[in-house]
């Protein structure tokens, strides 16, 4: 009787330790919502970029080895990490400094509690609602991971060059159906793209056509000027959204329809007939594009999440507390 009774005891031990919930600071670490709440009302009231560059570093976390905050993690002699992965560098340092802001305050008040990765999955659905966009739950109980190689970015996040269909396979590999994907492309309703990213729309289109005829001609004027020393100064960016570039609403849409997408994967939603009628949806009721988006932010930010001994709370969110990478 004692082995099935031992085995019944691991297993249950197994199952408590996997099971997130929204709740789970609440003995251990009751402030944990109100200091990261502070934390990023702070960071986005003196940066308003803030929303939008942590939505992103939040998606390209949970892309490559799952929310685990392995985006967060400093290259060093030994390993080249994620975030330098080529993809990765236009990610925000607002985002990262956000994350350690709260990360060293939650180390005051419960120390080596509150995991890095739950940090980023609260910051981004904060700042999503302080934007003006949906209210969702976030479950907390993530381990931060082991791994955080620049070696496993490449293929696993969509880039403004590839096709729809090599968008929806991507998305799909990874559990996500093609309304997942249009709603979670919503998020460029915020935020911006550097001229890097849609240039090619601008001077290359093609060899007898240099600017994509189906992009706004003021916005391709304007955007012309922006850019254009984009080759010597790589900083230029332009906004994703140019009519409500800081609020979270369904605008986004609303511009693809009139040829104000910015990137060519933006534009492919409104061409494309499996994504068009949802781009209509969501252009059309802000209602449906907030729950569509709320639910995929909420599969999002499960996405081969680690529980357990599986991963680790990390002493601070840039380094492994092991030397392991």
């Amino acid at each position: 009787m004692a082995l099935p009774v031992l085995f019944l005891l691991l297993l249950s031990i197994s199952f408590t330790e996997s099971k997130l919930t929204v709740d789970y600071y609440k003995n251990t670490c009751p402030e944990f919502q109100r200091i990261v709440r502070e934390t990023v009302t702070l960071k986005q009231s003196a940066q308003p970029t803030t929303a939008a560059g942590t939505l992103r570093v939040f998606f390209h976390d949970c892309m490559v080895e799952g929310c685990d905050a392995s985006i967060l993690i400093a290259s060093n002699h030994f390993n080249v990490a994620e975030r330098d992965a080529e993809i990765n560098h236009s990610l925000s340092a607002d985002a990262f400094d956000l994350v350690t802001r709260a990360k060293t305050a939650l180390e005051l008040t419960c120390p080596g509690i509150v995991s890095c990765a739950d940090i980023l999955a609260e910051a981004a659905r904060d700042l999503v609602t302080m934007a003006g966009g949906p209210y969702y739950k976030v479950r907390l109980g993530r381990k931060d991971g082991f791994v955080s190689k620049a070696s496993r970015v490449e293929g696993n996040l969509a880039r403004a060059n590839q096709t729809m269909d090599s968008i929806i396979n991507l998305f799909a590999a990874k559990g996500f159906t093609v309304e997942e994907m249009v709603a979670l492309t919503g998020a460029h309703t915020i935020g911006f793209s550097h001229c890097k990213e849609f240039t090619d729309r601008l001077f290359h289109y093609s060899k007898t056509t240099p600017t994509d005829p189906e992009l706004h001609p003021k916005l391709a004027e304007g955007l012309k000027r922006t850019c254009a020393n984009y080759t010597t100064d790589t900083t230029m960016s332009a906004f994703n959204d140019v009519i409500t570039p800081g609020k979270f609403d369904n605008v986004y849409y609303q511009n693809l329809k009139r040829g104000l997408g910015l990137l060519s994967s933006d534009h492919a939603l409104v061409k494309d007939p499996r994504t068009r009628p949802l781009v209509e949806l969501y252009s059309t009721n802000q209602a449906a594009f907030f729950k569509a988006f709320a639910r995929a932010m909420e599969k999002v930010s499960i996405h081969e999440i680690k529980t357990g001994r599986k991963g680790e709370v990390r002493h601070r969110c840039d380094a492994f507390n092991s030397i392991s990478a």
